[in-house]
């Protein structure tokens, strides 16, 4: 199981985000997230948005740190990525 992390660059509601990817599948990523206590609501379409400061969180359970480019790279070649506004809402989708 790998799972991927980019540094905490993107900003949204006052703080700076980052995102928790798989190169595998989204079950593997579910449980990952569960794992270190992250909320499903995080989820957004193909990743996790992880705050800042539960960066080293992930790291320490066994995140592999990429950059950003990466992370969209790695689910490309997964065949997980999943392009904003071609899937349905958080609240209406099952995973």
């Amino acid at each position: 199981m790998t799972i991927y992390i980019d540094p905490p660059t993107w900003p949204g509601h006052g703080r700076m985000w980052s995102h928790l990817v798989s190169d595998v599948s989204y079950d593997e990523l579910h449980t990952f997230a569960a794992r270190l206590g992250v909320p499903r609501r995080a989820f957004e379409r193909d990743h996790y948005d992880i705050p800042g400061e539960r960066y080293a969180d992930a790291v320490r359970a066994g995140a592999v740190e990429v950059g950003s480019r990466e992370v969209v790279r790695l689910l490309h070649a997964a065949g997980l990525r999943r392009p904003k506004g071609r899937y349905p809402s958080r609240d209406s989708r099952s995973s």
